[in-house]
């Protein structure tokens, strides 16, 4: 059971940031888009504050099951866990986190403009 659910994390955690990274691109998916990325944001940079920047509810859950699992010495980031598995390398987590960031501000910026400005700008 445990082994499912470690699996049914790793698949919402690779479509949600999927989604947040491409979701944009397509006008019918750009509201949702807006909502999953203000989700995201508002975990990490508000519930951040208690929880650890960069909290993500699913990485919390996830880790929980791992542990149970046996896995030990889980970093803070799903993202910095598989590019480390699938690089088979210890990436280090200062680069991981700057480019998650860099790419999370311009997803963004990116869904702000077309939902908001990009409207006002054909007009």
């Amino acid at each position: 059971m445990l082994k499912s659910l470690d699996i049914l994390l790793t698949l919402s955690h690779f479509l949600l940031i999927g989604f947040n990274v491409l979701g944009w691109i397509w006008t019918r998916t750009r509201k949702a888009h807006l909502i999953t990325v203000a989700a995201t944001a508002f975990s990490w940079f508000v519930l951040g504050i208690w929880l650890g920047w960069g909290y993500c509810p699913i990485t919390d859950w996830q880790w929980k099951v791992k542990e149970k699992l046996g896995e030990t010495n889980l970093p803070n980031s799903f993202i910095k866990y598989y590019a480390d598995k699938i690089s088979g390398k210890d990436i280090d987590p200062g680069i991981v986190d700057i480019v998650t960031l860099i790419v999370f501000l311009s997803v963004i910026i990116l869904t702000v403009f077309l939902n908001f400005l990009y409207k006002r700008a054909k007009h």
